[in-house]
């Protein structure tokens, strides 16, 4: 994926969300949509609160982890609920537009990892490289890439705070009953409110 689609799709979130909490609109794919933006593929879109002092803070954060649906369609889908179905936090206000930021995380399709021992996990995953789902019985909990850069987690940390995501102990990871998945994004990310859109590395 270009720079310039993964700006185009920053910008669409964008337009998705704020046309929704303005208007009660859901906006429709633009005609001008690049072709590769139109094949399926999984998406996040987190939106984050930047504080008088440069923080960032949370806001909201759902997506589609697996393409199910063409990509620029499943942005808008994800950046509306980002802005007002995130259980964490309130519906995104209009007041509160003009201090957020958009970033968009493109998927690969999940690979289930496959070990004869539970213990080879954090040896098969990589942080900065991979993003988590945790997955058992009716239990599945999912972390982006850069959550675990963020936190600056080692893998074994990363095993256990997705399984707490998902509503499990933080060693579910060691039973052999839990599946553990790995997938790679790619994260474009407005370095200040509808500032300049860059590609987010995570591995320095």
């Amino acid at each position: 994926m270009t720079l310039e689609e993964g700006q185009f799709l920053v910008k669409l979130a964008r337009r998705a969300f704020e046309t929704y909490v303005k208007e009660n609109v859901k906006i429709e794919v633009p005609k001008d949509t690049p072709a590769k933006l139109l094949e399926k593929s999984g998406v996040f879109v987190t939106l984050s609160t930047v504080t008088p002092t440069g923080e960032k803070r949370l806001r909201g954060c759902i997506g589609f982890p697996l393409p199910h649906f063409p990509l620029a369609q499943a942005t808008i889908e994800a950046a509306i609920s980002s802005a007002t179905m995130d259980p964490r936090f309130p519906p995104v206000t209009e007041s509160e537009i003009d201090n957020i930021v958009v970033e968009v995380t493109v998927l690969t399709p999940p690979n289930l990892i496959e070990v004869e021992d539970p213990k080879e996990y954090p040896s098969k995953i990589k942080v900065g490289k991979h993003g988590l789902i945790i997955e058992r019985g009716p239990y599945k909990g999912l972390l982006l890439p850069q959550v675990p850069v963020d936190w600056n987690w080692d893998e074994e940390e990363f095993l256990c705070e997705c399984c707490i995501k998902a509503g499990l102990s933080p060693d579910a990871w060691c039973d052999k009953k839990t599946k553990v998945y790995c997938f790679e994004g790619i994260i474009y990310e407005e370095e200040s409110p509808r500032g300049k859109i860059v590609e987010r590395p995570l591995i320095k």
